[in-house]
Formats: C-alpha cells, structure tokens, sequence
C-alpha cells in the first residue's frame, strides 16, 4: 500500500554553511567594524549578539537573506525577544524541527476533512498518510503544499509505491 511520511526538517549541513557564511558578511561589512558581532550555532538555536538593536535588525537580514540563499525556508525560524544588556544587545533565535502534535492534529484534520480516501496517522513528530492509490497520495501533498494555515515548512519523504 502505497504511504509516504510528512515531516519538518532543516539540513543541518546547510544551516552550518549558511551561519559561517553570515559569520563571513557581518566581518567584512563596514558598519559592522570593530562591533564584535557575531552569530553561534546551539543544537537548536542561533545566539546572536551585537553593540545594539540596531545592528541585530541588521544581522536579522542577513540571516534570512542567506538562509533563503541556501535553501532553508525562514518560516522555521522562532525568534526570541531582544535583550540588552550593557552596552550589548542579544537575542535568540530557535529553529523549529519536527512536526508538534498540535500542527500533526490540524494536519490529520485537514485530510480527513477533504474525504479523500487516504488514512493519516501522527507517529512521533511526522505524520504517515497512506492509500490505495498514488494519486490520492499526490492529491494529499498538493492540498498540504497549497495550504496556507501552516506556519511550519513541511518535506515529504519516505514515499513508498
């Protein structure tokens, strides 16, 4: 029976690229000389720090315009609230993986609510939606790629005929 898995996933490879690559740019920009600013990459999280909130607004940009570059779609991002302390500003920015179970439900639901005949069933933090027929199968991934009420990046993979 044909199935395939429903997930949310960023390359990690990729991420790393893209924050030595931002790491490169705010080095060798000139409104950015001698403010020691900088990214780092946590297991799930970027740290970004600065001499002001001016100047994240500007790494800010750099973050999306080279993450858009590579591929990563900036709608995993979850950014954290500006602090400051000091004379340096700081902020936090998670990058969300897996699908949570509150998405995974809405997911489920909106398959259900089309009446196709596919089955979706949450395991873990993707979703497996299989059917008799292939095409329902493609009919399900177009319906998910054209839906805009999902604020998470969602890669198909796992397709199984």
């Amino acid at each position: 029976m044909p199935s395939f898995d429903v997930v949310s996933e960023v390359d990690a490879h990729e991420l790393t690229n893209a924050i030595d690559q931002m790491n490169r740019e705010i080095g060798n920009r000139f409104d950015f000389k001698g403010s020691d600013s900088k990214i780092e990459l946590t297991d799930t999280s970027m740290k970004i720090e600065a001499a002001s909130e001016f100047q994240l607004n500007q790494i800010e940009d750099i973050i999306y315009q080279k993450l858009s570059k590579r591929g990563i779609d900036t709608r995993c991002l979850d950014k954290g609230k500006i602090e400051e302390r000091g004379k340096r500003a700081y902020q936090t920015i998670t990058v969300r993986q897996g699908i949570d179970a509150d998405l995974a439900r809405k997911i489920v639901k909106m398959i259900k609510d089309k009446k196709m005949k596919v089955q979706a069933a949450v395991q873990g933090d993707q979703v497996r939606v299989t059917g008799k027929k292939r095409d329902d199968l493609q009919e399900v991934m177009a319906m998910l790629k054209a839906a805009d009420n999902i604020d998470m990046p969602l890669q198909f993979n796992n397709f199984r005929d």
